[in-house]
């Protein structure tokens, strides 16, 4: 077994995932500067350990980032299986090839591993408390990568951007756009987060930062309607917009969700400060040409 200590820029990076909105921000983040080999699932399917284990031996990447992910969060209730084999067991031999390689892996978490009941930011130093089998898939998943011997943790929460712009924030972009009705949580609280901003401080962690669990998420926090609200603004929608607050406990869903899930990403700052996440709602919305 191999044990990477790395620091450098890498030549050689594998992403998994390729199709999805992060794993589009990684490939831009380091075109130029190296070699990004992107596969989707039917490309790489992650949970089939030995083709994992064939293709990292293979390509000989300094750097396995994984953007592959299980995210149907109330499908989970009925779908365990699905859920575990790729949120966790899949990482687990994806931790394995990368010690048997000596390549870092980048792993991406999720707030949801806490249950919202702290009422104030998380910090990496909280205890985990998964109220669902999504949460707990992911959990383990986190547990898993970090048996690599150089790893990275991200959380991450509330994702949006990217050429793949499939989330809840690019929805209510386009339900504003077209002037629809938006309902949105009044009493649910996030940390938003770009998947640029996220792509960056990926880069920037690999290259200079000390291996471990990091919370990768814009600065800050709003409810679903705050942001909504902020979204509304810049897109001089806010006249127009019908945004409608809703209660999570009007709300009859499968799967819990955490209602205060803010994330603290001090620990990331020292070697990557984020803006807001006003500052990344504008951004994406002028670079998407859709701020006033």
């Amino acid at each position: 077994m191999k044990v990477s200590s790395r620091k450098l820029p890498p030549r050689r990076v594998l992403v998994t995932g390729a199709r999805g909105q992060l794993a589009g921000a990684i490939a831009d983040a380091y075109t130029g500067s190296a070699d990004v080999l992107a596969y989707s699932h039917a490309e790489l399917d992650i949970t089939n350990a030995e083709a994992v284990m064939a293709r990292v031996q293979a390509d000989r990447p300094d750097v396995i980032i994984n953007c592959a992910a299980y995210n149907h969060v109330d499908r989970a209730e009925v779908e365990p299986a699905s859920a575990l084999n790729v949120n966790a067991f899949a990482v687990r031999g994806l931790a394995r090839a990368a010690s048997e390689s000596g390549a870092t892996l980048v792993h991406y978490g999720t707030d949801f591993v806490f249950d919202g009941k702290a009422g104030r930011p998380y910090t990496e130093e909280d205890p985990p408390n998964p109220e669902s089998v999504y949460a707990q898939s992911k959990l383990l998943g986190e547990w898993f990568a970090l048996e690599a011997p150089r790893a990275f943790v991200l959380r991450v929460e509330s994702l949006f951007g990217g050429a793949a712009a499939r989330s809840s924030i690019d929805r209510i972009i386009q339900a504003l756009a077209s002037e629809d009705e938006v309902r949105v949580f009044a009493d649910r609280t996030v940390s938003p987060s770009y998947v640029v901003d996220v792509a960056s401080a990926t880069r920037a962690l690999v290259e200079r930062g000390e291996a471990g669990l990091y919370h990768c998420v814009g600065t800050g926090y709003c409810t679903w309607y705050e942001l909504a609200q902020e979204i509304a603004r810049v897109m001089g929608k806010r006249e127009r917009a019908t945004l409608v607050p809703v209660s999570m406990a009007d709300v009859k869903l499968p799967a819990a969700r955490p209602q205060f899930a803010a994330l603290a990403n001090d620990k990331l700052g020292k070697v990557f400060p984020l803006p807001s996440w006003r500052d990344a709602v504008g951004r994406y919305l002028r670079e998407t040409g859709q701020a006033v």
